[in-house]
């Protein structure tokens, strides 16, 4: 694990989420970003419609909107920042995530959070629990993904597990993932319950998609992660950090997405994931390789 002010290597992301872009553009930006050769890996959200909005806007599929693009990015790993509990049964989850994991040669890191946008619940019908409840089925959620994942689900009599949201009973998950023990699991969690929730089940940690750079909530919250990884005896070496940073529209919101890459990495951050409004298409990308990722990956390996 990098201390803070390292120049230890970083990974390198990109992300484009699936809101308010057509198909083609879409599909022709990770083909671009297959041809790039300068990032490690390629994101996307999940949302049934525009989290920017209070209700409503466009918004692809997020987990077959991922499967339909991987082709164009061979060797790079992908995943979501993150999905949202509240779609998906977790058992279909685990299916879905072992699927990709074989897609992808053992390159898809599911990403989890406990779901948020009261606008992308109520119109569709989709529960949206108080936030207790919420997080009850978000840690219930990560520990029926991990035993579906585990060597006993690869053969009878299969694993089972009393819980009140998901229970399993014999339960088998054939064909087994690709990976050992799954796909990576990177969670979301802010607060103190789902910190070490992260610290104790996950295999890494995202930073939201926030606003703005605050270099002192990332630390603040690689500080606590750590330390519930001290008290629960788990060794950090190999758990991801991934600092998502908005590169925004133009030069000048570019050369702001570098410096904050730069502020993160030397803070501790193992992955940086670049969104980028994926409207600006192909050359958008372009752009973001060229004037941000390049730069980062010159500073950080």
């Amino acid at each position: 694990m990098a201390e803070s002010g390292a120049a230890a290597r970083v990974s390198i992301g990109f992300k484009t989420s699936p809101q308010g872009v057509d198909w083609p553009t879409l599909d022709a930006t990770w083909a671009r970003a297959g041809e790039l050769r300068v990032f490690d890996s390629g994101w996307m959200n999940d949302h049934i419609t525009d989290p920017t909005l209070e209700r409503g806007g466009s918004s692809w599929e997020a987990l077959t909107a991922l499967t339909a693009l991987i082709h164009h990015v061979p060797g790079l790993t992908v995943g979501h920042g993150v999905l949202s509990n509240t779609f998906r049964q977790p058992v279909i989850l685990a299916k879905a995530a072992t699927a990709l994991d074989h897609a992808t040669g053992g390159r898809f890191v599911l990403g989890l959070g406990a779901g948020w946008h009261e606008g992308e619940h109520v119109p569709f019908g989709i529960p949206l629990p108080p936030i207790r409840e919420r997080f009850d089925r978000f840690e219930s959620a990560v520990h029926t993904i991990r035993a579906l994942f585990s060597d006993a689900a690869a053969a009878g009599p299969g694993v089972s597990r009393p819980d009140p949201f998901y229970p399993l009973d014999g339960a088998t998950n054939l064909p087994p993932p690709l990976t050992p023990g799954g796909p990576p699991m990177w969670l979301g969690g802010q607060k103190r319950r789902g910190l070490a929730l992260v610290a104790r089940h996950g295999d890494g940690w995202m930073l939201p998609a926030l606003p703005e750079f605050d270099i002192g909530y990332f630390t603040e919250k690689r500080d606590g992660i750590l330390a519930e990884m001290s008290a629960a005896g788990r060794d950090p070496t190999g758990f991801a950090f991934a600092a998502q940073i908005a590169t925004g529209t133009t030069s000048e919101s570019r050369r702001a997405a570098l410096e904050a890459g730069r502020s993160f990495a030397s803070a501790g951050a193992t992955h940086l994931i670049l969104g980028m409004p994926a409207p600006l298409g192909p050359d958008g990308l372009a752009a973001v390789a060229r004037e941000v990722a390049a730069p980062l990956r010159e500073a950080f390996g």
